[in-house]
């Protein structure tokens, strides 16, 4: 058994030699900048700010042209016209819009309130034009002031809004006035107003009637619908400082 006394002899002297071998070096990797700590998180986790966002419906559209304007102009050619200047503007100034039609089309009354409600607007304005009057007619809903309600009825959703609606409609009146445009303010059941869940005016774009300050515009004058447009942006910003979600 001599050859097995040899062998576990040099097996052992094997693995002395491996057990007395350094273990390789272990490699290094380049140390980076430090990453600083993330910051605390504001507010409940997942939440967003409420965005501000207007809604533009232009009246009419299609087979429903609205009143004969200066020329036999349909009424449907002039808001979408308007709703299109006053989108583009808005846009320019960082707010995002919402158009219930970009096309020569009529949205139902409901498909028009839906787009608006489900927006979550902070401000919707419906678009009219007239050859009648002077100036900008602005109109509220005539629908009494009612609470808040979690779920209201949607034919009279406005009802919650009303006030809110008189504040932006003093908005709009005031940057009118400051554009030297005459402004007549009323009340009136516009649809879909009543069924908006939103701060929400009617505008109505007269012809402006000379006078001793203003000159005589026809409501189709180029300069003339972009002052009206400039002054109704102008009170949708100052709107986005006081609107309260």
């Amino acid at each position: 058994m001599r050859w097995i006394e040899v062998a576990s002899a040099l097996a052992f002297a094997v693995i002395a030699a491996e057990a007395q071998q350094a273990p390789p070096p272990v490699q290094q990797l380049p140390q980076g900048p430090a990453v600083p700590a993330l910051p605390a998180p504001v507010g409940p986790p997942g939440v967003q700010p409420p965005r501000f966002l207007v809604v533009i419906d232009a009246a009419h559209g299609g087979s429903d042209i609205g009143a004969r304007i200066e020329s036999g102009v349909p009424e449907k050619d002039v808001t979408l016209g308007l709703a299109g200047r006053l989108r583009s503007t808005l846009r320019a100034r960082g707010v995002d819009v919402v158009m219930t039609r970009t096309a020569d089309v009529n949205p139902a009354t409901v498909n028009r309130a839906e787009t608006a409600n489900h927006a979550q607007a902070s401000a919707c304005l419906t678009i009219h034009a007239t050859a009648t009057g002077s100036g900008v007619h602005l109109f509220t809903s005539s629908l009494t002031a009612a609470a808040n309600d979690r779920f209201p009825p949607w034919a009279t959703a406005q009802a919650a809004y009303v006030t809110q609606s008189m504040k932006l409609e003093s908005e709009i009146d005031t940057a009118l006035a400051h554009a030297a445009i005459p402004v007549t303010l009323g009340k009136a059941s516009v649809a879909p107003m009543d069924a908006v869940a939103c701060p929400e005016v009617a505008v109505e774009l007269a012809p402006l009637v000379g006078g001793h300050v203003t000159s005589a515009k026809a409501l189709t004058d180029v300069s003339y619908q972009k002052t009206v447009v400039d002054a109704v942006a102008a009170a949708l910003e100052q709107w986005r400082s006081d609107w309260k979600p």
